[in-house]
């Protein structure tokens, strides 16, 4: 009889010479699995292929098999596969007054709603994207990015966000890490102007792509861009501001675009959350303002999902080349199918449906928390983007108590300056945010 899929698995084990063979193969599994090679939920062989394998009987196999199942090694269910058991897991929570392995609410910024992702959706763009690809495009892909998802960010940036680039100057990459990568590279290193409030990763990946940092001050009308001077670039969040909320004001858009054409520098647009607006009319991209001057910054992260890792450049014709260079040398970009995919969702208009259901929910939950923390504290920075500031005065101890109670929160001296807590309300999926409001609400 031919084995089927699930029992017929290759396991390399070293057995002993001499000695006893059911012993030996008890004595290799059992280290297979410590020594963290098997891990846990590992299928293992049928005892009939596992013995062709090694050239045992088959009784042996089975008897060591049923060994390390009593010892507790590894599980067995009729019908099912033999699996490697699951070993040393910590508890949810250590002992009373410790911090929980794994919080029960996570207010923490950076990640939407996973659970909202459209998957029905998705899988029907997938399954037309595939159907109707020609082969070439499972060829090695054009070094700008799959032209089909070029064409739609460029009608969609240019409709939505007031982009002004062509299909030609759009880089598609795995997302902002990559993007400010490439960016820095292009520049080819030198001074580099930064928000004195941000990502500190983002800082790392430009330090790695040769750029040295300047910080600008941060108030309500953005970075303050008159401290610039002969900097190379600029990063901007103009929009929305990371994490202090607010938007680069008119006078201090034109500012930057006026030294940036005075000096030959670059402004890099990180549109962080530009897509979520609530109580504002919507403010265009800097980018469309002057696409000479500026390298406009996007990703699908906090619109569907991180894990798709896309993302995309919106080049000045005087950085493309060092872009796509710097991008071929560091790997290429995300794959070919997951491209096609999101052009057939947006071309479909799925995108646009998604992110209308997405901003109306997060402006729900915004609201919520606002309710929830009246009378409380105060909320600031909620006019936009997926997170809210809530001052306190000692931060580092608040977060600790929240730790403590099972409840994440990023403060906001992970990103500058301490003094509030920096609250993600996006990420707790829809049947957890109101414990994670209440659990916030009992914090305060």
């Amino acid at each position: 009889m031919r084995e089927s899929g699930a029992t017929s698995l290759d396991l390399l084990l070293d057995l002993p010479a001499r000695g006893p063979r059911r012993a030996g193969l008890e004595d290799a599994l059992r280290a297979a699995v410590s020594g963290g090679r098997l891990a846990e939920g590992s299928r293992l062989p049928s005892s009939r292929s596992l013995a062709a394998q090694l050239g045992l009987s088959r009784n042996t196999v089975a008897d060591a098999y049923a060994q390390l199942v009593a010892e507790g090694w590894l599980v067995a269910r009729h019908g099912s596969a033999t699996r490697v058991a699951a070993h040393g897991r910590a508890p949810s929570v250590s002992s009373a007054g410790s911090v929980p392995a794994k919080p029960a609410y996570d207010l923490t910024s950076g990640v939407p709603d996973v659970s909202a992702f459209p998957r029905t959706a998705w899988l029907r763009a997938a399954r037309q994207a595939l159907a109707t690809a020609p082969n070439d495009t499972l060829d090695y892909p054009d070094p700008l990015g799959s032209p089909a998802l070029r064409t739609e960010l460029s009608a969609y940036l240019g409709r939505v966000r007031g982009v002004r680039a062509a299909p030609g100057h759009i880089v598609v990459c795995t997302g902002t890490t990559q993007a400010f990568f490439l960016l820095a590279k292009a520049l080819g290193g030198g001074e580099m102007a930064v928000e004195s409030h941000g990502l500190r990763y983002q800082r790392r990946v430009l330090e790695e792509g040769g750029g040295k940092l300047v910080p600008l001050a941060v108030d309500e009308d953005g970075a303050d861009v008159s401290a610039l001077g002969l900097q190379k670039g600029v990063v901007l969040t103009a929009a929305h501001q990371f994490p202090l909320g607010g938007a680069l004001s008119p006078a201090r858009r034109a500012e930057a675009l006026a030294w940036a054409r005075r000096t030959g520098g670059v402004v890099i647009e990180d549109d962080y959350d530009g897509e979520f607006r609530y109580d504002r009319r919507p403010v265009g991209a800097l980018q469309g303002l002057d696409p000479e001057r500026v390298a406009y910054v996007g990703t699908v992260s906090k619109t569907l999902a991180p894990g798709l890792r896309l993302g995309w450049i919106a080049a000045p014709p005087g950085l493309l080349r060092g872009v796509v260079r710097a991008k071929a040398l560091s790997g290429g970009g995300a794959g070919v199918l997951d491209q096609l995919t999101l052009a057939a969702f947006m071309r479909g208009g799925g995108y646009d449906r998604h992110i209308r259901r997405s901003r109306l929910r997060y402006r729900r939950r915004r609201d919520a928390l606002v309710a929830a923390l009246d009378g409380r504290a105060s909320v600031t920075g909620i006019s936009a983007g997926l997170h809210a500031l809530v001052p306190v005065d000692d931060e580092d101890a608040v977060i600790e108590r929240g730790a403590r109670a099972g409840l994440a929160l990023h403060g906001l001296g992970t990103f500058g300056t301490p003094g509030g807590l920096v609250v993600g309300y996006a990420r707790p999926p829809d049947h957890a945010y109101a414990g994670a409001l209440r659990a916030l609400r009992a914090l305060l």
